[in-house]
């Protein structure tokens, strides 16, 4: 058995990163969109868990990081919650990744992040995550005498946070439910934060 945590904020608070280009109902609607990821792992077999408050993404991870390895269970997956370009094979991939002394780990397009982990088992390493989480798992993996497999997953690698997310979302062509959607916001005159004149500047106004 494989257990699954996708850390997912409470949609009245996420997104926060957006709020200079899409209002609370949007955001909330961009984060529902993008809970495939749920119905992906659970399809592979995969058991998601739930926490009964938001405290926050490392707290969710080790919470059900804990359970897995009450439960003896094999491998310990963990994934966020807003990788609308994920799919099954990747999952599949960073799972089968991982054995006992070699954790897999798939960083963030950007390098600093860390957007997939596999353990086995589940207990193998703590976990800790906002940037640059990648590189101190990294390290962390190898000050417990471990051997870090590196994975570069191209769907599980796009988190969305960001306006220059969303565009990169919409270069990617696909066909998922948060893609359509952010796809119909462009279509809109209205919407020029995806534009690349105005996401350079809805940028510089997040700094």
């Amino acid at each position: 058995m494989i257990v699954a945590a996708v850390p997912i904020k409470d949609l009245m608070h996420a997104k926060q990163r957006l709020v200079s280009v899409l209002t609370p109902a949007e955001r909330g609607e961009l984060a529902r969109a993008m809970l495939h990821v749920t119905a992906i792992a659970r399809g592979l077999g995969v058991e998601p868990l739930a926490e009964a408050e938001n405290r926050g993404h490392t707290t969710a991870v080790a919470l059900a990081q804990a359970e897995a390895a009450r439960r003896g269970v094999g491998v310990f997956l963990t994934v966020p919650g807003d990788v609308p370009c994920v799919t099954a094979a990747e999952l599949r991939l960073l799972a089968s990744a991982a054995s006992e002394g070699a954790p897999a780990f798939a960083p963030s397009r950007s390098g600093l992040g860390t957007n997939g982990v596999a353990l086995a088992p589940p207990a193998a390493m703590g976990l800790t995550f906002g940037e640059p989480s990648f590189s101190r798992h990294l390290e962390t993996a190898r000050s417990h005498g471990l051997i870090p497999r590196v994975l570069a997953l191209p769907g599980l690698g796009l988190d969305i946070d960001t306006p220059e997310d969303l565009a990169a979302l919409l270069a990617e062509g696909g066909a998922t439910e948060t893609e359509r959607l952010v796809s119909r916001w462009s279509s809109d005159p209205g919407r020029a934060f995806l534009r690349p004149r105005a996401i350079g500047s809805a940028q510089d106004s997040l700094r």
